[in-house]
């Protein structure tokens, strides 16, 4: 079993979180566990189980949600406005010292705001958390692309791959079947991300268009999504979007993450159809997910999620 102390650490960041957007007027709610659909991301896995009872409930496979993204966005698109959810999420395969795969999620949506703006309140709710952990961190803001070329000398929008290649000759990866977005990812898991200073919180911004996601895509030589990253030390803490609300791209996206799915022998996933009948509804916002167990870690000065678990995954 944790440590007790930072049990009641969780319990007093989740008050302060829910006093952050009370004071906001940010609504909280809670949405479904279980869907008939599932994340077609091929990066990450879902569990599934089946449903025994009346054939008039509906489909009888279902998904535990990696996030609650899906069912939040129905909710903007039926006219709720700014809301959030704080609750479990779960990903198949991910187990170790920085991973479980039950986890804490904060999700939030802003109508009316972008991705830019939205970034800045992220800086304020870590910061505020930080503070009352008894913290001051830096902040540092700067662009995909800046991050790459100030860290590594490469230009991960238009170096050609073997460039991006070339850090990681000696790491022994395979690489077969990787393809650029894997070898952008891999770089900064492996050489930028760790040499984060641990009172630094960063944020990265205008991904490339291929990692676009659930974001929109802003036009240039070359386009870029836009989307951001907060890291907090070393860790990726969350991932925020301005958000897509064209359902005729949304579909195609999915679709080509299932085609993904399918050359890496991987199972196709069932498409939010739910969600993209009403995606066209969705009004102008921007959202971001947030790891809270990521975000613990930091504040308890730890490097095991385990030390901000109750019970890990090996001992549930």
């Amino acid at each position: 079993m944790n440590d007790l102390k930072n049990l009641r650490l969780r319990a007093e960041t989740y008050a302060h979180i829910r006093a952050f957007f009370a004071a906001r007027d940010v609504l909280e709610v809670e949405t479904p566990i279980l869907s008939a659909a599932g994340n077609t991301d091929p990066n990450i896995q879902s569990f599934r189980t089946r449903f025994s009872g009346h054939v008039d409930a509906g489909a009888r496979e279902r998904w535990l949600r990696t996030s609650p993204e899906f069912p939040l966005k129905r909710l903007l698109a039926a006219g709720l406005g700014d809301c959030y959810e704080l609750g479990r999420v779960f990903r198949d395969g991910e187990a170790g010292g920085r991973h479980n795969p039950e986890f804490t999620m904060l999700e939030w949506y802003r109508v009316g705001w972008d991705e830019a703006k939205l970034a800045r309140e992220v800086i304020d709710l870590l910061q505020r958390l930080l503070v009352q952990a008894g913290h001051i961190f830096d902040v540092v803001e700067t662009t995909y692309r800046g991050l790459f070329r100030e860290a590594l000398d490469i230009d991960p929008l238009t170096d050609p791959l073997e460039r991006l290649q070339a850090p990681l000759a000696s790491s022994g990866i395979d690489p077969e079947g990787l393809e650029r977005d894997d070898w952008l990812d891999l770089l900064m898991t492996h050489k930028i991300q760790p040499a984060f200073p641990r009172d630094r919180i960063t944020i990265v911004s205008d991904y490339p268009a291929s990692q676009c996601a659930l974001a929109r895509v802003r036009e240039g030589d070359p386009p870029v999504a836009k989307r951001f990253e907060a890291y907090v030390g070393p860790y990726e803490v969350a991932n925020g979007y301005h958000e897509l609300n064209d359902p005729v791209e949304q579909r195609a996206r999915f679709e080509r993450d299932n085609v993904k799915r399918r050359a890496r022998g991987q199972d196709d996933m069932p498409i939010d159809e739910n969600l993209l009948a009403v995606l066209g509804c969705m009004p102008d916002c921007a959202g971001v997910a947030l790891g809270v167990e990521r975000l613990l870690m930091v504040l308890a000065r730890t490097d095991a999620i385990a030390d901000v678990l109750a019970f890990p995954f090996s001992e549930a």
